[in-house]
């Protein structure tokens, strides 16, 4: 076990999504028309940034990568592609992913509670289909997630807006005043040769990519909730991932029982609300929050409210680990 911290130190490992500070200018397409109104966050670990002023919430190395996305209504993340795995949980609104570098390979439509993991080497991107602001919950693979690929025609359209790639990764936002060094080159679109590398995920391969708010997946023994399996070799989301993926019910009235963790766990609350227990004190977990758990720490969760709580669980590691009961 570990040594009980206090409320502070508990404190500082919640990330409220009220308090989620965004970056509008994190990537190379942000001012390029359809995609100048988005926000992403870095939650935990670097990221993929590439705008150096992206304010990190937590900086402890977990693993893993926490991030998100809001966007209004027919904003779009551009296509690209990443080294690790890239996992999206719809928070809120209605969402299209659509594969390819020219998106004509596949595209699939998600709402609310449900979660995409993207294979990598492939190119992506996102557009919010619905009527309301949304934000999805995001995972990247590793504690250093890499660098993003961006398909050519992003480059392209991103000249002239002001923020200039450059090839060692550093964007220079050249309309606030950045300049870009003599001896720096800014990054070129891959050529046509370059593009064959990259695998082509069609309609049938992306529909198994995904898990559905509703949809039966395999239960696992949990400390006295509801809790499926959704990445990891027991999921329907398998292969490596350097993270699994749970998602855990509390049913009105309900509560776990004590336990602890050998490994890193992030809660990341869907829907309803929750206490956070330990003999320290506790903490109120509502939606869109952010929770890092310490290793070893004894703790319970309460449903709070009339509904059900539904949280994402993220793990460290490929490999399942039953928790410690106290």
């Amino acid at each position: 076990m570990t040594s009980i911290p206090d409320a502070a130190a508990l404190s500082a490992r919640l990330v409220r999504y009220a308090d989620l500070r965004p970056c509008t200018t994190a990537f190379i397409d942000a001012r390029t028309p359809g995609s100048n109104r988005k926000e992403n966050f870095t939650i935990i670990g670097p990221g993929v940034a590439e705008n150096p002023d992206q304010h990190v919430h937590i900086s402890e190395p977990h693993g893993f990568n926490i991030g998100g996305a809001r966007q209004p209504p027919h904003c779009v993340n551009s296509q690209h592609s990443h080294e690790t795995a890239e996992v999206f949980a719809v928070f809120s609104g209605t969402w299209a992913f659509t594969m390819g570098v020219d998106k004509k390979d596949s595209s699939i439509i998600m709402g609310p509670g449900d979660v995409i993991s993207i294979p990598t080497n492939c190119f992506r991107g996102f557009e919010n289909v619905g009527s309301d602001t949304g934000f999805l919950f995001a995972v990247l693979g590793g504690d250093d997630p890499g660098r993003v690929t961006w398909a050519p025609d992003v480059i392209e359209r991103a000249r002239g807006h002001g923020l200039v790639l450059l090839e060692n990764g550093a964007l220079v936002d050249t309309a606030a005043g950045g300049v870009v060094p003599a001896d720096a080159q800014p990054v070129k679109p891959l050529p046509v040769a370059a593009l064959s590398a990259f695998d082509r995920i069609d309609a049938a391969a992306l529909a198994r990519c995904v898990v559905r708010a509703g949809q039966t997946v395999p239960q696992v023994p949990g400390a006295g909730l509801l809790e499926e399996a959704l990445i990891g070799p027991d999921a329907p989301l398998s292969g490596s991932h350097g993270f699994i993926l749970r998602r855990l019910t509390l049913a009105p009235g309900t509560a776990t029982a004590a336990h602890a963790r050998r490994e890193v766990e992030v809660l990341f609350v869907l829907s309803g609300a929750a206490l956070f227990r330990w003999d320290g004190g506790e903490l109120a977990l509502g939606p869109g929050d952010t929770f890092s758990v310490p290793k070893g720490l004894v703790h319970s969760l309460h449903q709070q409210g009339g509904d059900a709580c539904i949280l994402l669980a993220v793990r460290g590691g490929d490999d399942p680990v039953a928790a410690i009961q106290a």
